[in-house]
Order: C-alpha cells, then structure tokens, then sequence
C-alpha cells in the first residue's frame, strides 16, 4: 500500500534559546555549561551528494498510539522490502514521536518482571518481536524509530546498537553537557546509575525498524510497575530530572532553569537528536508529512480491507 505524504527538502534549525547557561555540574561529570546556542551543521536545502536520503517523519509532539506506529514501521519495512527487490536499494526513514502510556515487551521478555497481573495491567501491553526485555513508553518520552537499510551502512547489528547509542550520547554531551556512558554488557545510554535511553530493534533483511527511547520530561512512575530491561539494580533517569538535580547541586536556590519548561525541552531535544542523527548515519532529511489523523484513516481503511478478505 502506498503511504500518503508530501515530500520537500529540510534543514535542521538551530538550537538558539535565550535560556540562561548553567554552572558545571561536577557531580555528573558535566563537560561544559548548559547551552542552547550550538550552531546547525546544515547550510543548504540541496542533498549533499556524498549523503543517503532519509524520508523524516516528524511526529514528535503528537501521542501517537503505539499500535499505529507500530503498523506504520511494519508497512514501511514492506515497501522497502519491495523497492529493494525491484530496484536494488531504497531510501531510509526515520519516525520520531511520542507515544501515550504504554507497557511494551521484547522477544525476550518473561512476566516475572511484570509488577501486575496482564489482567488488570495499568496500561496498554503490547508483545512485539524486538529484542530485549519489557520496557514502558510514555508522554514526554521521545522515540527514534529509524527504518533503514544496513547494507549501505554497515551490516553488523553489534555496530548498530552502538551507533544508537552514540546518537544520545553526543545529545547530551553536546545540548545538554550532561557526561553520559554506555555500560558493558549492557544496551542503552546511562548517567552513572541511571538509564536515560533504551533501545530495542528488530532487523529484517538488514532492514531495521524499532528503535530507542530517550527520556526527556517523562514521568517515572510507570516504570515502578515493571523490571525495567530485566534489569533490577539500576535506576531510570531523564533529561528533566538530570537538570533538576543539577540545579539543586549547584545553584543555591537560584532557579537556572525557569525559562526551561517542558515544552521547550522537549523541542530542543528532538532538534539535537536528529541533528546527531544525521551526522553519524551521513543522512540529509526529505520531510514526509503525515498526521495523526492519516495515521487513523489508514488503519481504519487497513481494517476494512481485513475484513472484505476474512
């Protein structure tokens, strides 16, 4: 089925805010202050030939429901199945979004780190055929869904989840000065003790969708009801919740952060991500569009078309 959308080139704007710097923050390791001021590394509406196109569909303020997106990744990776098969190659896609809450398990999940009964479970539990273990998706939380072809990247998985990695490392290092690490053994990005990202992909053909999930404003609390990852003796942190805490460690009362909401948050952070994005895949963005509503229409049309054949 062909996806509705408009195509124009993009770039990337800068990340200027009049939020004040703050001061160093030493007790994670902060490599600068706080700063809203880095420059766009993109300067031309044109591909750059020496780039692979990347189809961007930028969802990232919208509560997507997880089914949606869900159906969304598996028809693209369909098509691009079919133009590779025809014509050698296809174009990359990245997803950015939001989702509402939303408990999610992986090809390696078992329910004995699930602190509910699936009968009475707080949210939505969808089990899906990504790697790792159960993981919780919510508002504030944003997610990379990147759908591209590792045959003109790289085919090697283990380098792949590195580079996923290495996208939200340089998010924080570079926007946030916040000093993150991965951890042997171990997949996902971290603050000393505390998990900020997760990432959980499935790989078919070399064609990869699924993706990580990056905690910026998110509220914690879902991820009391589950064993987040599998992992029982490590926290979960966010980006909010970093800067929080690095203001009551070394402003003395002074509110750095007041002109930081979480709106503006959550905007300054998609910027750098996929910004960083496309600098470590050698990406430039075409923008589709397709909405929400679209995104229903769709799924309604897909149901009835079930329903004719059943």
């Amino acid at each position: 089925m062909t996806l509705l959308g408009v195509y124009c080139f993009i770039s990337v704007p800068s990340l200027a805010s009049p939020c004040p710097s703050l001061p160093l923050w030493p007790h994670y390791n902060l490599v600068k202050p706080l700063s809203y001021s880095k420059p766009s590394k993109f300067t031309s509406l044109l591909i750059k030939s020496h780039r692979r196109i990347c189809e961007l569909i930028d969802l990232h303020e919208e509560q997507v429901p997880y089914e949606l997106a869900w159906s969304l990744q598996k028809e693209i990776v369909k098509e691009k199945k079919a133009q590779i098969e025809k014509y050698g190659d296809c174009s990359d896609t990245l997803i950015v979004l939001q989702h509402p809450s939303v408990y999610t398990l992986g090809t390696a999940s078992t329910e004995k780190n699930l602190n509910f009964d699936l009968k009475s479970a707080p949210f939505h539990v969808y089990r899906t055929e990504r790697g790792g273990e159960v993981t919780y998706h919510g508002p504030g939380q944003i997610i990379m869904y990147p759908i591209i072809n590792l045959r003109r990247h790289k085919m090697d998985l283990h380098w792949y989840l590195r580079t996923l990695e290495e996208v939200v490392i340089r998010v924080l290092s570079s926007t946030f000065s916040i000093q993150a690490s991965r951890q042997e053994g171990l997949t996902g990005v971290w603050v000393e003790n505390k998990k900020v990202a997760a990432i959980g992909i499935r790989v078919a053909h070399w064609i990869t969708y699924h993706g990580l999930a990056l905690n910026v404003t998110t509220d914690l609390s879902p991820f009391k009801w589950i064993v987040p990852c599998g992992i029982r003796d490590r926290e979960v942190g966010s980006i909010k919740g970093l800067l929080t805490e690095a203001q009551s460690c070394v402003s003395h009362g002074t509110d750095y952060l007041h002109d930081l909401d979480d709106a503006n948050l959550i905007q300054t952070t998609y910027k750098s991500m996929i910004e960083e994005f496309s600098q470590v895949f050698m990406l430039e963005y075409q923008n589709k569009t397709i909405s929400l509503p679209m995104l229903y229409e769709k799924e309604k049309f897909s149901l009835m078309k079930e329903t004719q054949l059943g």
